[in-house]
């Protein structure tokens, strides 16, 4: 299901070329803080990846919601013995 989930995410990110020493930058409408720049697109699509399934972590972790992508939705628990 997560994989699927950062699949779906990553499919709705934009990217665009922009003057400067790193020249791709992208994002994810609707994750906020989700972006990456890169020298090259392919390394751009990697650091946005990895940039996703931190910020997807963190917020499991810190029991905060999730966007829902594509129809997928991943529950967040606050506490199982409860």
């Amino acid at each position: 299901m997560l994989n699927r989930y950062l699949e779906a995410a990553l499919k709705h990110a934009k990217y665009e070329m922009i003057d400067d020493e790193e020249s791709f930058y992208a994002e994810i409408p609707g994750f906020k803080g989700v972006y990456a720049s890169a020298a090259n697109l392919e390394d751009c699509r990697n650091k946005l990846a990895e940039v996703l399934e931190e910020w997807v972590l963190f917020r499991i972790y810190q029991h905060l919601e999730l966007p829902t992508v594509d129809g997928l939705k991943i529950q967040i628990i606050k506490d199982l013995a409860a």
